[in-house]
Order: structure tokens, then C-alpha cells, then sequence
């Protein structure tokens, strides 16, 4: 009752602040950097945003309010946050652009002094956990003229019936759990967004009932750690299983049954967490993408063990085999982190070793950056940037091999694409994605858009394939 109150509330100042802006065409401009978690929030935040009367703009020079959406997974995020931060001033001395700047990296406190010293003329912080609370702190801004900051450190609630604006029509991401219990040792997310907090299974299936009634047919459902979901809450003890889901698995299934939605998809899981009943209702069910995510992050025992992750190199490589083994035309990507502190050449070569045994579909390559406030960035025995750059080519020459054989398989195929509308490189092409999340390019009429149709794969072209209409 609570959180439905404060939604209400939240409504309430969108209401004000669409009074105060009738009439005027006020137009924002938001940046999102990170995961898909991070998109999902961006979405909701545009949705808020233009109920308060506010118009999507691309060019931030025109906008009368810039928000930024941070991540503070790498490095290079603060870089651009503060890049783009001081290509502001001038804008904001000139339109009085009112400045917001919210997500995972606003819960670090020396993210937010460098900002209150280095760019004073922001106007609103917020954190991970009062994303819910922005149109009160926007109509606050607009009455009183002075900055804001609204940050916690403890735990948010899980908030329903916050306004979103989806960006495509037929494919939606749906949260279902936020939060982190895992504490990987390289890994900030557990600091900046909290314990894992599930949410009902009620909610869930009305949202994506919703999404099918509206017409989408792909949905990829969210949370930094999906198969525990449910897992640290007491839903049996307090009487709030609903359909029988008690489980991610039970999830899935009860997701499967609903007329409109044809492909599941679902990110990250973890592999010491993927438990059989997973994998059965993945093969189990034609709607659930056979492309699962799996991260590896490294196929060393030894730096799994100083990661904190839980699983070994021959752990791993069981669950894949015995993911194979029940899982019809199962393709794998994973996120792979080269030049972990204490990585050894004798490590990096077991990391090659498991990407040459698997063959991953799509591999995700990133090299460690610290973070500051994990145990990673204490850790003394830090690995030289030229050894981890030179480690990272040479793992992405291996990945781009096996990207070319895995290619050729799809030659000949008749597969299922979802059409996504013209292509970015040729607008007088179609795209569109397989299953396994191939991208696909061919001649159609716009009218396919948003389609899955059949397409015979007469190419491979190392990152999309071609294809013709049967």
C-alpha cells in the first residue's frame, strides 16, 4: 500500500508540472549508457517525462531538459558523463537547461562530489533507488530553482504503475527482479543497486499480458541474477504465491502460456544458479529463445575463485554439455573479462581453451577496469594495461574466428526472423533477428516490419547474414 501511494503521489506532481509546462513545447533529451537494465529504467523515465508535457528531442542543444542515465560498470562511462557534462555549460548558459543526472553511477559519493565541485550548475541528482521520485524532483526544480540531490543508500522498493514509453513496438524488456546478492569481487552493482528484491509474479504476467494485448511478440525479461529470482523473498511463508510460481523456472512456464508473445528471451542468469528445471522448461517450450547468455568472465578456477564467482572451468563446461544435451539447437553468448587482477598467462590460456571447447554465438570481450569501492581495485597484483590489451586482441581474434565457422552453419537454413524495419547501413534493406539473435538483411517491403517471417540464408557476411523471402 505504501508504494501505490507514492506512485499516486508521483502522479500528482506529474500532473503539476504538466500544468506549469501547457503551451510552451518544452522539448528533453536523455542519454542512457549501460546494460538493458539501464534502458529499461530510460524507458520508464521517458514515460514520466512526457506525461509531464516534455518532447523527445536528438539534438541536446535544443532541449530544455538533458537527463543522463549513468553506469558505473567501466571506466569509461564517468569519461563521457563529464565529457558531455562540460559540453553542457554553454547550452544550459544559453536555453537555462535544467540538468538531471541519475542511475547506478549517482549511488557512488565520489562521482557525486566530483559533480557538485567540477559542474555545479546540475540541477538533479538521483540515485537507482528514487527513479520513481523524478517528477517530484523536477517540479521542485522548477519552483525553487535550486539543485537537488536525491540519493539513499538502502534498499529501494519495488515500484508498479510507473509510466512507460517503450522504444519499439513489437519487442519490450520486463523487469523482474533488481538487485544483486553475489558480490563479485570486480563487480560495483551490488553497491549501487542493492539486495535482490523480486517482483510479484502477478505484476509480471500482467505486464506482459498487456505487451501481447498491445502486440508485441518478443519480450526479454531483466534482473542482474534472473534464475534466483524469487529466491530471497518469502512468498510460500506469506501467502503470496500466485499460479504456482515459486521459482524462475515456474516463471518461465507460466510466461510460455500466454497467446501473443512469441519469443522469451532473458538476461543474465548465472551459471551457478541455472538448476535443471531451467533448462527443462527451456527446451520444453518453442517460445523461449535457444540462445541463452551464459557469462563466463573467466575460464580460470583459479581467477573464478578470486572473482568470488562460484563455479570452476570443469563446472562450467558440465553445465554447457549438459545444456546441449537437452536443449535442441542451443546457441550460447557469455561475457568474457580479460586482465583480471592476478591473471596469469597459464589463466588467460584456460579462458581460450573454454571459448575454443564451446564455441560461443556472440561473445562479449571487456577489459578489467576498477572500480572504485570493490574488492577488485585492492587487490595488489593488478595486471599491466599492454598485457591485458595485448590478451584482449589476441581473444578477439579467436572469438572472430569462431563468429565466421558458426556463420556458415546458418547457409542454406530456413529461419524465423522478427523484420525490425530498414536497415541503418542500407535503408533500402530490411533487418531483422533469428532466434539466436543473428541479424539478418534483405530485400521487402516495409510493410513486414514488425513481422516474423521465414528467410532462406543464402550468405554469411561476419556480422549479419543475408537472406531471401520464401
Amino acid at each position: 500500500m505504501e508504494t501505490m501511494q507514492e506512485i499516486e503521489n508521483q502522479k500528482q506532481y506529474i500532473e503539476k508540472v504538466r500544468i506549469q509546462n501547457e503551451g510552451k513545447e518544452l522539448k528533453y533529451y536523455i542519454l542512457t549508457m549501460g546494460c538493458q537494465l539501464n534502458e529499461n529504467d530510460s524507458e520508464k523515465i521517458c514515460g514520466m517525462t512526457e506525461k509531464m508535457g516534455y518532447k523527445l528531442t536528438e539534438d541536446y542543444t535544443q532541449a530544455d531538459l538533458v537527463i543522463f542515465n549513468t553506469c558505473c560498470v567501466r571506466e569509461n562511462a564517468e569519461d563521457r558523463l563529464f565529457g558531455k557534462l562540460g559540453e553542457l555549460k554553454k547550452v544550459k548558459e544559453k536555453r537555462g537547461t535544467i540538468i538531471a543526472i541519475g542511475g547506478c553511477m549517482m549511488q557512488e559519493k565520489h562521482i557525486t562530489e566530483k559533480i557538485h565541485e567540477s559542474y555545479p550548475y546540475t540541477d538533479i541528482i538521483f540515485g537507482t533507488h528514487t527513479l520513481h521520485k523524478f517528477p517530484e524532483d523536477l517540479y521542485k526544480i522548477l519552483e525553487n530553482k535550486k539543485k537537488l540531490q536525491d540519493v539513499i543508500d538502502i534498499d529501494g522498493n519495488v515500484y508498479e504503475g510507473i509510466p512507460i514509453k517503450r522504444t519499439s513496438n513489437v519487442k519490450a524488456s520486463v523487469t523482474i527482479m533488481y538487485g544483486c546478492n553475489n558480490f563479485c569481487t570486480y563487480c560495483i552493482v551490488p553497491y549501487v543497486r542493492g539486495r535482490e528484491r523480486s517482483r510479484h509474479p502477478k505484476d509480471i504476467l500482467e505486464e506482459v499480458n498487456l505487451l501481447a494485448k498491445e502486440g508485441y511478440k518478443e519480450i526479454t525479461l531483466l534482473g542482474q541474477n534472473v534464475n534466483s529470482y524469487l529466491r530471497a523473498e518469502k512468498w510460500k511463508e506469506q501467502g503470496k504465491e500466485y499460479k504456482g510460481i515459486n521459482s524462475f523456472a515456474t516463471l518461465l512456464k507460466e510466461i510460455s502460456k500466454i497467446d501473443g508473445i512469441e519469443r522469451i528471451r532473458f538476461i543474465s542468469p548465472h551459471p551457478k544458479d541455472f538448476t535443471d528445471d531451467v533448462i527443462d522448461a527451456i527446451a520444453s517450450s518453442e517460445k523461449i529463445c535457444k540462445l541463452i547468455h551464459l557469462p563466463l568472465q573467466s575460464g580460470s578456477t583459479n581467477v573464478l575463485k578470486t572473482m568470488n564467482r562460484k563455479y570452476s572451468k570443469e563446472q562450467y563446461l558440465e553445465l554447457v554439455e549438459k545444456m546441449k544435451a537437452k536443449i535442441p539447437n542451443l546457441t550460447l553468448s557469455t561475457d568474457i573479462i580479460v586482465g583480471f587482477a592476478g591473471e596469469t598467462e597459464e589463466d588467460f590460456q584456460d579462458t581460450l581453451d573454454v571459448v575454443k571447447k564451446v564455441c560461443f554465438e556472440q561473445v562479449y570481450m571487456f577489459i578489467y577496469s576498477r572500480r572504485v569501492g570493490t574488492p577488485g581495485d585492492k587487490m595488489e597484483n593488478q595486471v599491466p594495461e599492454e598485457i591485458k590489451h595485448e590478451r584482449f586482441d589476441r581473444l578477439k581474434e579467436l572469438v572472430e574466428s569462431q563468429i565466421l565457422k558458426n556463420n556458415q552453419k546458418y547457409v542454406g537454413t530456413i529461419q524465423k526472423v522478427l523484420v525490425e524495419g530498414p536497415s541503418k547501413n542500407n535503408p533500402e534493406l530490411l533487418t531483422g533477428r533469428t532466434d539466436s539473435n543473428k541479424v539478418v538483411i534483405f530485400e521487402g517491403d516495409l510493410s513486414l516490419k514488425d513481422k516474423i517471417i521465414e528467410l532462406k540464408i543464402v550468405s554469411e557476411h561476419m556480422w549479419y547474414l543475408k537472406g531471401i523471402i520464401i
